[in-house]
């Protein structure tokens, strides 16, 4: 013990300590004020940040010891743990330091790299380079589709959609204003007094319908449900909106409610009275619940990334069905198709990408709660590994989905300036000084060489107000009732509520939020037990969402409950606080009322609050409030300024700021007032006229580099005819008869496997083959060259397969069997579907410096082990050959050097690592088979694609979605190691492996084994 003798002690004085806290017995902590402290030192520096938990038992053992001997034995071994803890500490501040630094230099070298690019044709840049209608790869662009990058553009395309219909679709999370900014921008240029626009809203987790929501229910049902039920509500009432479809899952378990295994559920507008008339067939707000994942569970988000593809396909199904339904209606009988994607959160932004990609229109995302944040607030604590809190969250996913987010967004949007100043430039795809010099290159019509940065626009959510009515009088005399508000009795959560108290009279310190250790509310607690003055004044009130029993709870909800419940009675607050059971959502606006009513305050005390939608709740009912300063509160209580932020980690700044509020009735009346005076602020109607307003500040930079073709209605419209009417649409039929599509997408070693993988297939199905019901489509990394040659050298021919995915998905061949054309037909729209952010001649600078780069330094001249190939490169794809795969970084170094230099691909390693494919960022062999569904009407349900053991780094995108996958056991078993290490996260993660539309044959199966396997299909 020489040498932790201060730690004894302070543990000795906390022992000393009872649970009845008083003035003359405070703990030593609050004594040594002024001067330095050891035990202080301990908890700042040691302690804090940890999970304190098994100490606390620890102390609660010793404490209860009689045996002196024991004691010291127990005291003992604690203090070696907090040593170790403390060792741990240092570790762990010293890997942040790395990766800051590491992150650092990673930045400044790719910051160099772009701008010794783009600097080389400055001069000529000044002049005025036109880059608008030359595509990055040097093709024009006339004929195709326009791209938008300025606001002029944007007008002129409003002016040219007069009369025209507009479908929007927002796929999110949480829901922000930026579609109302969106629709205001559109009435601003006129355009929504002859437009009709539908929306479409996605949050992919929790539990949404319409009324009675069960917010608290668990931590994915929270906030944002209520959030985005408003929104669509609110969007749905909008002049010039005439659909919102808000899509969810389909959960038909029956551990929730059967309302959520409802296909459709119509969201009622709360001024009916005035938009019914308005209605038409199809018009109005609507739940549309997507079925996807398992069919009788409800599962957590984490669980949910293996299926987000088969929501994809689900989600795309609808869009098309609805753009055609709305076309008959409303659209002249054309469709009514997307002019914009909108996703939230990560998982939702992962499927708007794909959404995007398949769909051809721009995407915009707002990510709330970020991954690489939550990682580093994670690792801080020390609590868990980085492989553990993967396991826990699956945060690699999730911060995978977010980067591809950033390279498919046009405009990011975020509630509050902190997100994009700490969070967002955590991430390899943003860089805030590498964005600001590529928009002033967009601004002087210079090219970027390939490089793109998303725009961030700081828009904070929006609420309905209109229904509120703030809480008049006290508790000391009830309110007088009017002809438009007339009294009425009590409501009867507020006798739930009351029945805690020995006083219910006193204000009321409200707290509103799920059982969550980020939460804080533990600290919350301790705040209020050992501040006497407080607890003398005031009542707390917890709700901590619903709950049965506590046995029933996650682990996690169920440990921070039963802390609470032990600080209650350590503090002995019997009488002093409520933590009911159950409320329903319909009564938290009574809450509110009760809390204003005794005069109290609302409290927020996250660790972190992405942006904080209670704060904005109780403002809107008179109630002052206390929130951290981490976060959305900031930005909040800047504009409303009616209340004090604290640091959530100070316990005594927080029961400081909730006295000062409680005591000082002028400063409690003074917050009321301004937060009610300024709660129109975040109403959806103020944000809507902000946006007409303001259109020309905020609008131009968040819609500068809309780049995408938004010429949406123009260009399906154009292009379906001239598909339909064109010679084109005669010479590919066979794809739209066949009852089912084959998609072999074998990634073999060689030639030879993957030939006898082909004719095992035509063999197990050769009668169907024969009488035409089944079409076949060779999905590979190899060019079309390569796949001609390896046809002859085979005995194939190319009329054998209806298509060829060639160059990893870059490129789409039809065989015809018209001699004028060859074997093959190539099909150039794809090109324009796929060529989005393609780096072009930019991106292959780089790639070749890059190339050069790897070296065998072993070797006496420094072999260069990668090489450019360019006889096997396309417009699309730029390929390279690997000589010594063992020295290549994996290809998530490759996709995060590119991501830092704002150059956005999809970079994979084909060939057990003997090549690469650079190819667009939204192409992919799975999404080559969502375009057949998009442009040829394929039923992707009816598909059957074909794959190995294991394959290339795209193989995990070809088995998730509704077609069936069937896995052929022994081939393509052999990838190395290294290969199979490109992925962050392992194929678990994105890989449903208990989904019924995977199938796997026997090892080294026959023709006759693949038949088996297919039994169940052809039938269907």
């Amino acid at each position: 013990m020489a040498g932790n003798d201060w730690i004894n002690s302070y543990l000795e004085a906390i022992l000393d300590v009872g649970p009845n806290l008083d003035d003359a017995k405070a703990s030593l902590l609050l004594r040594e004020r002024g001067r330095f402290s050891p035990t202080r030192y301990f908890v700042e520096e040691v302690i804090t940040g940890f999970d304190e938990t098994d100490l606390h038992r620890s102390w609660v053992k010793a404490q209860a010891t009689r045996s002196p001997q024991e004691r010291n034995t127990r005291l003992e071994n604690m203090c070696w743990r907090i040593w170790n803890l403390a060792r741990q500490k240092k570790q762990l501040e010293g890997q942040l330091a790395q990766r800051k630094a590491k992150r650092r230099l990673e930045r400044e070298r790719g910051r160099r790299e772009a701008t010794a690019d783009m600097s080389e044709d400055l001069s000529e840049g000044e002049k005025g380079d036109i880059v608008s209608e030359v595509s990055a790869h040097g093709e024009n662009n006339k004929g195709r589709l326009p791209r938008i990058n300025s606001v002029d553009a944007m007008e002129t395309w409003a002016s040219q959609q007069k009369g025209k219909k507009l479908y929007i679709v927002l796929i999110r999370h949480e829901l922000s204003s930026s579609a109302l900014v969106f629709l205001s921008w559109m009435s601003d240029n006129h355009a929504l007094s002859t437009l009709c626009s539908s929306i479409s809203s996605i949050c992919l987790h929790g539990l949404i319908r319409g009324e009675n929501m069960e917010l608290g229910r668990d931590s994915d049902t929270g906030g944002q449900v209520k959030y985005v039920v408003e929104l669509a509500r609110a969007l749905g009432s909008m002049p010039g909106v005439y659909r919102v479809d808000l899509l969810t899952r389909q959960v038909a378990s029956p551990e929730v409610d059967w309302s959520y295994g409802e296909p459709t559920e119509m969201l009622t507008p709360r001024n009916s009275e005035d938009f019914m008339d308005d209605m038409g067939e199809s018009s109005g707000a609507y739940i549309v619940r997507i079925p996807f994942g398992p069919k009788d569970k409800y599962i957590p988000k984490e669980l949910l990334w293996p299926h987000i593809p088969e929501f994809v396909d689900g989600a795309l199904s609808h869009i098309i069905q609805m753009s055609n339904v709305l076309g008959e209606q409303i659209g002249s009988g054309r469709p009514i198709w997307p002019v914009a994607i909108h996703g939230h959160y990560a998982d939702a932004g992962d499927s708007a990408a794909l959404l995007s990609g398949a769909l051809n229109v721009p995407m915009l995302f707002t990510g709330h709660s970020l991954g690489r944040d939550k990682l580093e607030q994670l690792l801080k604590q020390g609590r868990l590994s980085k492989d553990e809190i993967n396991t826990t969250y699956k945060i690699m996913r999730r911060i995978e989905a977010e980067e591809l987010s950033l390279d498919a967004s046009e405009i990011v949007i975020t509630s509050t300036r902190q997100e994009i100043d700490e969070q967002w430039r955590l991430y390899d795809g943003f860089d805030p000084v590498l964005e600001r010099k590529l928009r002033a290159r967009i601004r002087r019509n210079v090219s970027c060489y390939g490089r793109f940065m998303p725009r961030m626009v700081v828009i904070p959510p929006g609420m309905e107000f209109h229904h509120i009515v703030p809480q008049d009088g006290d508790m000391d005399g009830e309110i007088e009732g009017n002809e438009e508000h007339p009294s009425s009795p009590d409501p009867p959560i507020w006798s739930e509520i009351m029945r805690f108290f020995t006083n219910p009279r006193k204000p009321m310190i409200l707290a509103l939020a799920r059982p969550d250790p980020k939460k804080n509310i533990t600290t919350l607690v301790k705040a209020f037990g050992e501040c006497r003055p407080l607890r003398e004044l005031a009542n707390l009130t917890l709700i901590m969402g619903n709950r049965e029993g506590i046995d029933e709870m996650s682990s996690t909800n169920a440990s921070v409950l039963l802390s609470v419940l032990k600080l209650i009675d350590k503090y002995d607050l019997y009488g002093q606080v409520a933590y009911p059971k159950h409320h329903k959502q319909s009564e938290v606006a009574d809450i509110y009322r009760l809390a204003a009513k005794t005069k109290g305050v609302f409290i927020n005390p996250a660790f972190i609050e992405p942006f904080g939608l209670t704060l904005i709740e109780a403002a809107a009912h008179g109630l002052p409030i206390v929130a951290t300063k981490n976060g959305g509160p900031v930005d909040i209580h800047r504009v409303l300024d009616n209340g004090l932020l604290v640091d959530p980690h100070d316990q005594q700044s927080i029961a400081d700021a909730l006295l000062k509020l409680v005591a000082d009735k002028q400063l409690w009346a003074r917050c009321r007032q301004n937060g009610l005076k300024n709660i129109h602020l975040f109403s959806w109607p103020e944000h809507y006229s902000e946006g007409t307003a303001d259109r020309n500040s905020k609008l131009e930079n968040a819609v500068l580099s809309w780049s995408r073709g938004v010429l949406k209605d123009q260009r399906k419209a154009g292009s379906r005819d001239r598909v339909e009417h064109s010679s084109s649409a005669g010479k590919f039929p066979a794809l739209r008869r066949r009852k089912h599509i084959f998609v072999i997408a074998v990634d073999s070693d060689s030639n030879e496997d993957l030939l006898d993988a082909i004719r095992k297939i035509f063999e197990a199905v050769e009668k169907e083959r024969i009488e035409g019901s089944i079409g076949f489509i060779l999905s590979t990394f190899m060019t079309i060259s390569e796949i001609h040659s390896f046809l002859v050298s085979g005995g194939l021919n190319a009329n054998d397969f209806d298509a060829f995915i060639c160059n990893s998905g870059s490129d789409l061949f039809y065989s015809t069997i018209n001699p004028e054309d060859g074997p093959f037909v190539i099909d150039f729209y794809y090109h324009s579907h796929i060529e989005y952010r393609w780096g072009g001649e930019g991106l292959r600078k780089t790639l070749v410096r890059w190339a050069g780069s790897i070296t065998d330094k072993k070797a006496g001249n420094e072999e260069h082990v990668v090489t450019s190939a360019e006889q096997l490169s396309t417009n699309y794809c730029y390929a390279f050959e690997i000589k010594n795969a063992g020295m290549v970084p994996p290809v998530k170094e490759l996709r995060k050097s590119l991501r830092i230099q704002a150059l956005r691909c999809n970079v994979i390693y084909c060939r057990n690592g003997t090549r690469i494919n650079v190819i667009p960022v939204l192409a992919s062999r799975s999404q080559a088979l969502r375009y057949l569904f998009v442009r040829w009407g394929i039923d992707l349900s009816k598909m059957v694609v074909f794959v190995g053991d294991s394959g290339d780094t795209d193989y995990e995108g070809l088995l998730g979605g509704v077609h069936k996958s069937v896995i052929l056991k022994g081939i393509c078993s052999n990838t190395s190691n290294q290969l199979l290490a490109n992925r962050n996260y392992p194929l678990s993660d994105v890989m449903p492996v208990d989904s019924p539309n995977i199938l796997q044959t026997s090892q080294d199966c026959t023709s006759s084994d693949v038949r088996d396997s297919l039994q169940n299909i052809l039938k269907s």
